[in-house]
């Protein structure tokens, strides 16, 4: 990825079925030009609140805004600097607060953050919020879960989803209620053009799985998919509150693609301090020279400015050290591409294709019988061009045309819901 503006995103948090508040929060910091884009990167966060009360909402309101103003004053000095930073701030910052407050005692939030950055993606993060990267058909988990359901699946070898009899929802880690936190802090992770990455609070990963996350993601624009994936949450009970970004990799400029390689020039453009010790040399012999032709005042004049020019020189050849110095401490402190901690195949394959036709026909018969006002026919438009993609055999826009049939139908049930109970999904969670 090499321009700051090769990217697509879209965000969306709803408060869910079961919940009086929205308990999560979210940050977005883009580079608006290309030396932001060199020095800092975008950064996205998601931040999901505990406590009781409007805690949980406090807590995940401060991590939103102190993890992007730390990282924004410290990422001149590398991702892995300035995201530890942030994080740690951000955990002292909660912390004292919960100290002060007896209210707010034990006050806690996740804390997952994707930065992008020409080196790569970087992923900071404390909890279970998640981020993911969609590449092709696969979608890979680049945050490790901070949960007793991991930590058990990591000391016994097997996958969490295996993991039956401890609650999915307890966390051994996250931002507030120690005076200390560990963070994890990984990349780089190499960017490709069409890479999606997600990030997203529990309220998606635990209704909607892996694969349908990647489907999703991959078959429909991001704020489209946003809108999906919250609703299909909300439709499979809603139990919490649900928070999701997603971010595309376009390709550059031209029909270029992003990350392809720059042509160089036969010749490097030297730096500033090179040129300015070579140009004190010129003034230098200059000097001499006039001298020599019995000039002295043009030669007194020559030679004081290869003075300066020398000592511009020697100023930018002691900065050019101590920048490769921060670069090299930065280089010694991550190592080898980090792996992500679990992959899933999100292919648009028959089955899941099938699935979705029916949860699409469970929905419309529900809509008539209740007598729900939508837009029919954008729900019959969409609907007949995904059956025209089916006997075109194009699977994945015949999926993403029901996604669009089904959204109308999502809306309407979302607007008529009772908070005070949930729904019995029409699109079952499989593994």
């Amino acid at each position: 990825m090499r321009r700051f503006d090769q990217i697509e995103h879209a965000c969306l948090t709803d408060v869910g079925i079961k919940r009086s508040h929205n308990q999560d929060s979210y940050a977005i910091q883009l580079a608006s030009d290309e030396e932001g884009w060199l020095q800092r990167g975008h950064l996205f966060l998601v931040a999901d609140g505990m406590g009781a009360h409007a805690v949980g909402e406090k807590a995940s309101e401060q991590a939103a805004h102190v993890i992007p103003h730390v990282y924004q004053k410290h990422a001149p000095l590398g991702a892995v600097v300035a995201l530890r930073r942030s994080f740690v701030e951000a955990n002292a910052t909660i912390h004292a607060c919960g100290q002060q407050n007896r209210d707010f005692l034990g006050m806690g939030t996740t804390g997952t953050s994707l930065v992008l950055r020409p080196d790569g993606a970087w992923v900071g993060h404390v909890g279970d919020s998640r981020c993911y990267r969609i590449r092709g058909t696969v979608i890979e988990q680049l945050s490790y879960d901070h949960s007793l359901v991991w930590e058990y699946a990591r000391l016994q070898h097997m996958d969490p989803d295996e993991v039956e009899d401890i609650p999915s929802n307890v966390i051994h880690r996250c931002l507030g209620p120690e005076a200390l936190v560990q963070v994890d802090i990984e990349g780089p992770h190499p960017i490709e053009p069409g890479d999606i990455y997600l990030l997203c609070s529990d309220g998606l990963s635990g209704q909607v799985t892996d694969p349908e996350i990647g489907a999703i993601a991959s078959a429909l624009p991001p704020s489209e998919a946003c809108r999906f994936l919250i609703d299909l949450a909300n439709l499979r009970g809603g139990p919490d509150n649900t928070t999701v970004i997603i971010v595309r990799i376009l390709s550059g400029e031209a029909g270029e693609v992003a990350g392809a390689a720059v042509p160089k020039p036969w010749l490097p453009r030297p730096p500033w301090w090179v040129l300015s010790l070579v140009g004190a040399t010129v003034l230098a012999i200059g000097a001499t020279l006039l001298h020599q032709a019995e000039l002295p005042s043009l030669a007194i004049a020559l030679f004081l400015s290869a003075v300066g020019a020398v000592v511009a020189g020697v100023v930018g050849l002691f900065m050019h050290y101590q920048k490769e110095q921060k670069r090299h401490s930065n280089e010694d402190e991550n190592r080898p591409t980090p792996k992500p901690h679990r992959r899933r195949v999100c292919k648009i394959e028959k089955p899941l294709l099938d699935r979705l036709v029916k949860a699409l026909k469970t929905l419309q018969q529900r809509a008539i019988d209740s007598k729900w006002q939508l837009d029919w026919e954008l729900v019959k438009e969409h609907q007949a061009a995904g059956e025209e993609r089916v006997r075109a055999t194009d699977l994945p826009g015949a999926f993403r045309e029901y996604c669009r049939a089904m959204l109308p139908l999502m809306r309407a049930q979302h607007d008529r819901r009772d908070k005070g109970g949930g729904f019995s999904p029409v699109w079952d969670k499989t593994r």
